[in-house]
């Protein structure tokens, strides 16, 4: 099934929980791939009008990978207390979720895939998250007898299930060192088939000097105003939670601070976003917190900002707002786990704080603020890192030497 002309086909198969860092990543890397070698194809799980944007890039297709909400089913398993207490009905029922998945939800796309991927002729199948999520794809190759790539952005560890799924590619590519070590320590994956890749940006294309003052404007943040937003989509783990818990603590130690909450909302997160206006509801904090939404013009943002916080909860491989907001110049605060703080080197490039803990993100914030001078050092000396490590045509050159690797063997 390999296409005599030369030009070796990548299909790539993005099923992340919504439109964030990685498929962003996914769409600098196809723009940039070089179309005298590879053509490529991407299928998404997902749809909508970011998604559809794809088609003027690259060769597009939505292959719904839901039609079931299997994940809404589990938590309202989950919240049945007197499901809880007996165990062995508890595991029944998740059992029967978990075979409903399959039936309605894994099956369908794994076998549209597979017809869409043996019409495409594809030579290799980038997998672009996870290979649990992914295991359609990866199982499409083995059916196909191509190669294939799962592109780990998170922590790999977890279930059996999670563990087994990561013997199905034939190569890894991870975002950041941190990601590389646990699948060599917890899951065994030898060094040799693990490339360490860090994700790429469109340094052309970012405006890193777009006027902030236009996103202040948008949101009625006034120019005395100390503005400190969290970046990423509405989702536990990202730490909105720490957020809020850190505005109560800085409400009356900081004047006219405003706390932005910026990102979109996945669906399966809507009740998640209305926990989270509740509490700033509830708490008082409607002076001093904000939720922006999804924001486009991301560039305008991050410099209408005084400080960019990423306050995820779990290790996170290597956030996009870690990328740009170094790129852009940004003082930037991380938790001390992760790709984070492997990248932001502590009071150099930025500064850590102690994940989960919202005094200790409180007292990184008040430090930047009452020394503006100390945050200006650390924005640009980021600025200066970023740009040399982050060009999006290193990461498109390093992509293209692992697809060069697999397709000779």
């Amino acid at each position: 099934m390999t296409d005599n002309s030369g030009i070796k086909k990548i299909l790539y198969v993005e099923n992340g929980i919504g439109y964030g860092g990685a498929i962003i990543c996914l769409r600098h890397l196809v723009r940039n791939l070089d179309r005298t070698r590879y053509l490529p194809m991407v299928v998404t799980g997902r749809t909508g009008p970011q998604y559809e944007e794809i088609a003027h890039e690259a060769l597009w297709k939505h292959i719904p990978d839901r039609h079931l909400d299997t994940v809404g089913l589990k938590a309202k398993a989950a919240s049945i207390e007197w499901l809880s207490k007996r165990p062995a009905l508890r595991f029944l029922v998740d059992q029967i979720i978990a075979r409903a998945d399959d039936l309605c939800n894994f099956l369908p796309f794994f076998l549209q895939l597979l017809w869409s991927a043996w019409r495409f002729k594809a030579d290799l199948i980038h997998a672009n998250n996870e290979p649990l999520c992914n295991r359609a794809a990866l199982l499409v190759a083995k059916v196909l007898g191509i190669p294939s790539i799962s592109h780990v952005r998170g922590d790999p560890g977890g279930s059996h299930s999670v563990h087994w799924t990561y013997s199905l590619p034939d190569q890894f590519i991870s975002v950041s060192h941190w990601v590389a070590n646990g699948m060599r320590d917890s899951l065994s994956i030898p060094a040799k088939k693990i490339s360490v890749v860090y994700d790429g940006i469109a340094l052309d294309q970012l405006d890193l000097s777009a006027d902030g003052t236009l996103f202040r404007q948008q949101f009625n943040i006034s120019k005395d105003a100390f503005a400190v937003g969290l970046v990423g989509l509405l989702i536990p783990w990202k730490g909105q939670h720490v957020f809020i818990d850190t505005a109560k603590i800085l409400k009356t130690a900081i004047p006219n601070l405003k706390m932005l909450i910026i990102g979109g909302t996945p669906d399966d997160c809507i009740d998640y976003e209305a926990e989270l206006k509740k509490r700033a509801i509830d708490e008082q904090l409607t002076d001093t917190v904000f939720f922006t939404g999804h924001i486009c013009e991301m560039p305008n943002a991050y410099n209408g900002l005084d400080i960019v916080v990423s306050a995820s909860t779990s290790p996170e491989p290597l956030g996009t707002v870690v990328i740009e907001s170094m790129a852009i110049g940004c003082a930037l605060i991380v938790p001390n786990h992760g790709g984070g703080a492997e990248m932001v080197e502590h009071n150099k490039t930025g500064l850590h704080f102690k994940s989960k803990d919202a005094a200790s993100l409180a007292e990184s914030i008040l430090t930047l603020y009452k020394n503006p001078k100390v945050a200006q050092q650390l924005g640009h000396q980021a600025k200066s890192k970023a740009l040399s490590i982050f060009s999006i045509e290193h990461h498109t050159q390093q992509i293209e030497k692992v697809y060069q690797n697999l397709l000779i063997q």
